[in-house]
């Protein structure tokens, strides 16, 4: 459960470069032509052992610049009201531009940590050119180069330090968020579950805008379901209220124990599906997939077995996932999602006792040890499951440096078959003996 922080600021700067160092993936397209980045992007990042949530708010580009300064005020206007902190990313090659200023004008009236990013500060020049930037009225500035990423160290030393520290998970109900895209059938789920029509439901995409909670009990069990907006791109549909959308929905993420992933089936496993799974994997929360309007599609004997298969094929090596295929509005098989989301609840807070653990897996290892590289041998002698709120596991072994990822991964599965853990994902790491 941790912070977020928007990248905000003008075209072209290198905030896309800077969001791809942060999450160290090559996830938003990167190119010299401006207003590349058109939807949202978000990941997950981590400095000095604190984690947090990146937003790339990206530029947007439309007929003129008139229009665009609305367009980007709007974003930095929602940055502001969602992330805990903000980095305001400018470019020392341009100087100071009109838009620079706009957007300054807007950040000085929020209580807010602001931190000014100078982009493209890769030689000593350049270094005495940023110090225009103090005319911004931002104080500090942090002078860096998305590229090579110099001066981002300061930068995130700096950033850190502002976040809210982390909240233990708290004596409260365990939280369940429904989330996928818009007009999935999120809100008609949760109607048909607590048998009311609490939340309004249309035809037009969009229609929930806010993250709101409901108390549930069912199966001697009771938690919160989070219903969340749809997660989109950028298609018939205003900029900000995709972007609130967006922050609204990672927030969710960020604070619940399970994301029931629903999807349209008539639309597929589509990428900002995909998007949302991963995102809910990197925050190491419980999944369970609901393929909702089901009975919409034309079904043959095999339908189930070829549409699981095509899931677990793009969510691979993670496939322990339970695929749930539903119909809402006919209320078929939605209360064994409740129940399934239960059960994966349990999974994520499950602890097997190191005897047990190290009686299982020892015998394996011996069998089919780890591949020797460089002529050396790799010896695991104990291995035992971390106290974290999700399942981790360190293994104590003389060379940990020489277990690669694929070994990493056998260990996993191996665990997974011995022990339920369907539906979270987990950890490997390797310790020196």
């Amino acid at each position: 459960m941790g912070a977020i922080v928007a990248i905000v600021g003008r075209p072209n700067v290198g905030k896309s470069t800077f969001f791809n160092r942060l999450i160290q993936r090559r996830e938003a397209i990167v190119d010299a032509v401006s207003g590349v980045t058109r939807d949202r992007h978000y990941g997950k990042s981590d400095w000095n052992g604190k984690e947090f949530s990146v937003i790339d708010t990206g530029g947007y580009v439309v007929g003129s610049d008139d229009v665009f300064e609305k367009e980007i005020d709007k974003q930095v206007e929602l940055a502001i009201d969602e992330a805990d902190a903000i980095i305001f990313m400018v470019d020392v090659e341009s100087g100071v531009t009109g838009m620079d200023e706009d957007v300054a004008k807007l950040l000085r009236r929020v209580d807010k940590p602001i931190f000014l990013a100078v982009n493209k500060v890769d030689n000593s020049k350049r270094m005495a050119d940023a110090v225009e930037f103090y005319s911004l009225g931002l104080g500090e500035y942090y002078p860096l180069s998305s590229i090579n990423g110099s001066g981002t160290g300061e930068l995130l030393d700096a950033l850190v330090k502002v976040l809210p520290e982390e909240k233990e998970e708290e004596s409260e109900l365990p939280r369940f968020a429904v989330v996928g895209r818009p007009n999935a059938g999120k809100s008609s789920f949760i109607n048909a579950l607590i048998g009311e029509d609490r939340y309004i439901v249309t035809d037009i995409a969009g229609t929930t805008r806010d993250s709101i909670d409901t108390k549930y009990n069912r199966f001697g069990f009771e938690f919160n379901l989070v219903d969340t907006a749809g997660i989109r791109r950028k298609a018939k549909v205003k900029e900000d209220l995709e972007f609130y959308s967006v922050m609204r929905s990672v927030r969710a993420i960020e604070y619940c124990d399970v994301c029931i992933v629903m999807l349209d089936a008539t639309r597929g496993f589509d990428g900002q599906v995909q998007n949302i799974f991963w995102l809910a994997q990197r925050n190491n929360k419980g999944i369970v997939i609901l393929v909702n309007k089901w009975d919409l599609v034309e079904k043959e004997t095999n339908s189930v077995k070829e549409y699981t298969a095509k899931i677990k094929e793009v969510i691979s090596p993670f496939e322990d996932v339970p695929i749930l295929f539903v119909s809402v509005l006919n209320k078929q098989r939605i209360y064994k999602a409740i129940e399934t989301a239960v059960d994966v609840y349990k999974n994520r807070s499950k602890r097997i006792p190191t005897r047990k653990l190290n009686d299982i897996m020892l015998p394996i290892i011996e069998k089919t040890p780890p591949p020797s590289t460089k002529g050396k041998y790799v010896k695991i002698k104990f291995c035992t499951q971390l106290p974290t709120p999700y399942p981790q596991f360190a293994f104590f072994c003389n060379l940990p440096q020489y277990v690669k990822d694929p070994y990493k991964r056998f260990l996993e599965n191996k665990i997974r078959q011995n022990f339920d853990f369907t539906g979270v994902p987990m950890t490997i790491f390797m310790r020196k003996k």
